[in-house]
């Protein structure tokens, strides 16, 4: 679709040295925009032509031409998206034939009858006058209203003025849909309730839609279906460092959209673009900050972490207070995945994480604050007593998890949650905690939220400082058996795990493994020769229970 600015059909006929031409087919059309003017000499033209053009002629070509060729003319025309075209019909012919009028009509395709006294040249220089007329005014127009912008962002004004303006010189509804902050600003007026209910809806499905048009950098309009008539859409992307951070929507509700209109919202999207840039720079100095405290928190070097205490009260934290630490990790799937592009997106898509986690703290009235480090995402969280803590956190998380799962759907992601301490000073156990919970819970579960109370017997194995023990524990227990089923293609370590299953039952550890009796009982003899541990003996079936165990780990 043409975006270029011009005047109407309509325009055309007002002007003086149209006086005494006329409409004669396509009235339908007489809204269509002339960009620009054309004289055809020759036949050949539409080769040469461009959407908008008005075409001025002769019927000279009609005179020669038998009426199917006449028709094919009009069509070309048509289908070449031209504003229409004007025939100076006497004195070649008394008038054009009825069938062809009516073609002409049934396309919407304007035919205008140049007065011969006219010369198709006058004509072309006042249309071209008024193009360059109208242009100009358009472009002060423009000017006026990107000053206008720029006003209400240097007085602090907000993103929310900006919207209105571009409401008041659209005169159409707005819709700004901001999805790094998750904020929506609109502009209805006074329109029906049930059609507002429609453009949300509408808005709501361009994003639901699987074709990639919300990730476009660049202006998508459509013809869609509001309360029973076609109206066209315009979507225009705020891009930021060739991301994506929200769109701004308009429908031809009230009155068309043309080239002045695009022109609006594509300076609303440079201006709102350039206050979305200061917001996020705003925001990551504020998490650097936070950033720094928390590191300083649990460092383990007592000078950084007095510092740390001393800083404590400026983020409403209290040193006698019970804190609670979660860590989150996350990982982006992209189809084609480029590393420097990659670390761009996911820096601010951690800082936009950061805003939803803050937006649903405020929300539950939780008191702490929310750190990054890299692609990981640290949450402190204080509790004046421990009642209800524990149903708290896990609001928190599921509101958070759900959240992040419904806005990104690219998206991998870990919750490890830290037990409760009293005072501040011992936030780095439950940050302790909480790396245990996550890592430990990556190799024993799918579950994406893990508590730290949640690892039962593995929050004594996971101690950093058992690893050796643990290896050594593993060697001289499991590994024989896990080395004889990678040599002989055996499958005794998935029987031991059945064992365990159920109990030592050799029926239903037949059934899980489809394997029969027999065959059971051979293997769990083999477990024992191979091992030198007997499954009956209690100690013996322990320290292979265990040893299971530490193979998640390890």
């Amino acid at each position: 679709m043409s975006r270029k600015n011009g005047i109407s059909i309509e325009d055309m006929l007002g002007l003086e040295v149209m006086k005494n031409c006329k409409m004669i087919a396509g009235f339908k059309g007489i809204k269509n925009t002339i960009t620009r003017v054309n004289i055809m000499a020759d036949p050949d033209i539409f080769d040469w032509v461009q959407p908008g053009e008005f075409l001025l002629t002769t019927a000279y070509f009609f005179k020669k031409d038998d009426i199917k060729a006449q028709k094919r003319l009009i069509k070309e025309a048509s289908d070449k998206k031209l504003a229409g075209i004007g025939i100076k019909i006497l004195p070649y012919l008394d008038a054009l034939p009825n069938e062809v009028i009516n073609y002409a009509e049934r396309l919407n395709f304007p035919i205008i009858d140049i007065h011969y006294s006219i010369p198709l040249s006058d004509v072309m220089m006042e249309i071209f006058k008024e193009i360059f007329n109208k242009q100009a005014s358009l472009l002060e127009r423009i000017e006026r209203v990107h000053e206008r912008f720029m006003e209400v962002m240097l007085e602090g004004q907000g993103i929310g003025q900006v919207v209105q303006v571009v409401h008041e010189n659209v005169r159409n509804p707005v819709v700004l849909n901001l999805k790094h902050s998750n904020e929506i600003f609109t502009q209805f007026d006074d329109l029906d309730d049930g059609i507002v209910e429609e453009l949300l809806e509408d808005m709501k499905g361009f994003y639901g839609s699987k074709d990639g048009r919300s990730e476009l950098k660049k202006l998508d309009e459509d013809r869609i279906l509001i309360s029973g008539k076609f109206v066209t859409r315009m979507v225009m992307p705020i891009v930021l460092k060739n991301n994506v951070y929200g769109h701004i929507f308009t429908w031809s509700i009230s009155s068309p959209l043309g080239g002045f209109d695009l022109s609006i919202i594509e300076s609303a999207s440079t201006t709102i673009a350039l206050a979305v840039l200061q917001e996020l720079s705003v925001r990551e100095v504020e998490i650097r900050y936070r950033s720094e405290f928390f590191e300083d928190l649990i460092s383990a070097d007592s000078k950084r972490k007095r510092k740390a205490l001393e800083r404590a009260h400026y983020f409403n934290l209290f040193p006698n207070d019970y804190y609670v630490t979660e860590v989150m990790s996350f990982k982006l799937q992209f189809d084609d995945e480029d590393d420097e592009y990659y670390f761009e997106y996911l820096k601010d898509y951690v800082n936009s994480v950061v805003m939803m986690a803050e937006e649903i703290m405020d929300y539950l009235n939780l008191k702490g604050i929310v750190s990054t480090k890299l692609n990981g995402i640290q949450i402190l969280l204080g509790f004046s007593e421990l009642c209800h803590v524990e149903e708290r956190i896990k609001n928190f998380n599921k509101r958070l998890h759900n959240a992040l799962k419904e806005r990104y759907k690219n998206m991998e992601i870990r919750i490890g949650v830290g037990r409760a301490y009293k005072g501040l000073d011992k936030v780095n156990k439950s940050f302790s905690d909480a790396l245990k919970a996550i890592r430990t819970g990556k190799a024993l579960t799918s579950k994406e939220i893990i508590t730290f109370n949640e690892l039962g017997i593995f929050k004594i194995l996971c101690q950093d400082f058992l690893t050796d023990e643990l290896e050594d524990f593993y060697n001289t227990t499991l590994k024989p058996l896990v080395d004889y089923d990678e040599k002989k293609s055996t499958e005794l370590v998935k029987t031991l795990e059945a064992y365990f299953k159920f109990n030592g039952n050799l029926t239903r550890m037949s059934e899980y493994l489809y394997t029969h009796y027999n065959t059971i009982l051979y293997r769990v003899n083999r477990i024992k020769e191979i091992t030198g541990m007997d499954l009956e003996d209690p100690s013996d079936r322990l320290n292979l229970e265990i040893a299971l165990k530490i193979r998640e780990l390890l």
